[in-house]
């Protein structure tokens, strides 16, 4: 296969920056502070030594919760870089 027909094919994404560490954080804050009030079967799992609000939040849950931010925080990266908000 040519391979310049290859690279013309294959969108371009946006270089890591500040901006885009910014919506990936801001992602997963935000996932996890869902994850917390949504997850309905809690405290299943190894715990984590957190205090306030977050006192029974278990590993199990961080993970799920990071890992849709991520997907969350994927899609936003790639939609915003799409509209042209991020260069």
């Amino acid at each position: 296969m040519n391979t310049e027909l290859l690279v013309s094919v294959v969108p371009q994404t946006v270089v890591w920056s500040a901006k885009t560490a910014s919506i990936m954080i801001s992602s997963n804050v935000f996932c996890i502070v869902a994850g917390r009030y949504v997850i309905q079967v809690k405290g299943i799992g190894a715990s984590l030594p957190l205090t306030g609000s977050f006192a029974n939040f278990t590993l199990p849950e961080l993970l799920a919760s990071t890992s849709l931010g991520h997907i969350v925080g994927s899609g936003a990266i790639l939609g915003f870089a799409y509209l042209g908000l991020l260069s």
